[in-house]
């Protein structure tokens, strides 16, 4: 007994030979021969090796391909800036996983500079925690200046 394995091109090719096929799938034929005689009468397979000729290495001549230009390299900088109620500004630096500057003490005023170069919708927020940290020490200000006053009434009233 012989078994051939065609394709689903070869199938339609060798279906008007007289070789009987019994189809397992529509991808696969399988011809079978009862005598090693028969197979020798039917038309001889095509080979099962046809395939579409192997794409060649490199670029492909003529076509639309993707850009030639280097691509461009990223470097990863991390710039925090953390500001407190008080209006106390610190700024650290990371370039990939090494720390540039840690702990760096800046004034409200750059932090607000470089917010408002950047972006407006960084400077928005920015600028509203500054202004509210501005009221709290101009409050404690107050409070100190009112303080202040009672002890000089009470330094000269000592005096007098």
């Amino acid at each position: 007994m012989t078994v051939d394995v065609l394709t689903h091109d070869e199938e339609t090719a060798s279906a008007t030979t007289e070789a009987p096929a019994v189809a397992t799938d529509e991808a696969t034929t399988v011809t079978e021969s009862a005598s090693p005689a028969a197979s020798e009468d039917s038309a001889p397979a095509e080979p099962a090796a046809e395939e579409a000729p192997k794409p060649k290495r490199g670029r492909p001549k003529g076509a639309a391909t993707a850009s030639t230009a280097k691509k461009t390299r990223t470097v990863e900088l991390i710039l925090t800036v953390t500001g407190t109620a008080d209006g106390e500004w610190q700024a650290e630096l990371k370039n990939g996983s090494k720390w540039v500057a840690k702990g760096l003490e800046i004034p409200a005023a750059a932090v607000s500079r470089a917010a408002k170069e950047l972006h407006s919708d960084l400077s928005g927020p920015i600028d509203e925690v500054i202004n509210q940290a501005r009221e709290a020490q101009a409050a404690k200000v107050a409070a100190l200046e009112a303080e202040l006053e009672k002890a000089k009434q009470a330094l000269a009233e000592l005096d007098g």
